[in-house]
């Protein structure tokens, strides 16, 4: 049985990995620190689990892995501990590659659309990189610390540019949970949506079943490189607010507030041609199937909610 390394493992998008590689028959160990994810996330996943961090852990110490998967970091990008940043996610990153390079085990890893910045849209592979804040400035490193390596390895050294992922497990993100869950809750609990003045922002979301999808082409690929992981289209917030309304069955209005943040991202959008060309992987959730998908799982929601016209 092939057995897989999952860090981050109790995280969002890193549990959800690790449930997907166990369908699929793999043995799954899991290594988290367990500051910003939940044992919650893996109640329902038979795995082995080291609790350590991925800045300290002894990469030698540990077992023989067939593949890696990368999930583990700071994702809430209103961190301004630059040290603290930079050491939890390029430094542990440069240790792992290390160790993989090393030992020549296939890894894949989570990147960040953080790196564009406010470039202008469609984002591109080989586009300008000019990332606003410090967390996609450690994203941008790890990616330049890969491609460094790629000449000293043979197998899969692989970078996913995470878009804006939503779904399941993200609860225990908090603050740093998508818009999409964020705003779900305030309309469930009864609450106007809250967003920033004029709800025009723009987002390339992407359902976490689709980045599943994407690690798992990635870790057959057998390619060294970096690849963006959303779904090529764009949706505003406020167009956000009426899919929930449409799946909760609520008719409630935004209330816009003043952007606080300096260094936000008003526009993501990725070019999805060349994930598509060299894994394999082209994302197969509408914004609209995925949400719907999403709140159904999350609130346990009838597949055709009737209509409660709860309206502020």
């Amino acid at each position: 049985m092939a057995k897989a390394l999952v860090t981050g493992g109790a995280g969002f998008v890193g549990s959800n990995v690790a449930q997907a590689l166990v369908k699929d028959g793999i043995e799954v160990v899991v290594l988290d620190n367990f500051a910003t994810s939940h044992f919650k996330n893996l109640t329902d996943i038979k795995c082995d689990i080291i609790p350590e961090d991925a800045a300290m852990v002894d990469w030698g110490k540990l077992p023989k892995f067939d593949i890696i998967f990368h999930q583990q970091a700071i994702t809430d990008t209103t961190v301004m501990d630059q040290k603290w940043m930079m050491n939890q996610n390029t430094e542990a990153f440069r240790g792992l590659l290390k160790h993989v390079v090393k030992n020549k085990i296939p890894l894949v890893y989570a990147s960040s659309a953080g790196v564009y910045g406010n470039q202008p849209p469609p984002h591109r592979e080989d586009g300008s990189l000019v990332p606003e804040n410090i967390y996609g400035f450690s994203k941008l490193q790890m990616d330049r610390l890969a491609q460094e390596a790629y000449p000293e390895t043979k197998t899969t050294l692989v970078g996913l540019r995470y878009f804006n992922v939503f779904g399941p497990h993200e609860r225990y993100k908090g603050h740093a949970a998508s818009m999409i869950f964020q705003l779900a809750e305030q309309m469930q609990a009864g609450k106007r949506p809250r967003i920033f003045e004029f709800g025009e922002q723009k987002r390339d979301h992407i359902y976490v079943k689709d980045v599943v999808t994407a690690n798992l082409c990635a870790s057959h690929s057998n390619r060294r490189g970096v690849y963006n992981v959303g779904t090529g289209a764009a949706t505003s917030f406020n167009r956000l607010i009426e899919i929930i309304n449409e799946v909760l069955g609520t008719e409630y209005e935004p209330e816009y507030f003043k952007n606080p943040y300096g260094f936000y991202q008003n526009h993501t959008q990725a070019t999805t041609e060349l994930a598509e060309k060299e894994i394999g992987f082209k994302a197969k959730w509408s914004i609209e199937d995925g949400i719907r998908d999403y709140l159904t799982i999350l609130y346990k929601l009838s597949k055709s909610p009737k209509k409660t016209a709860r309206k502020i």
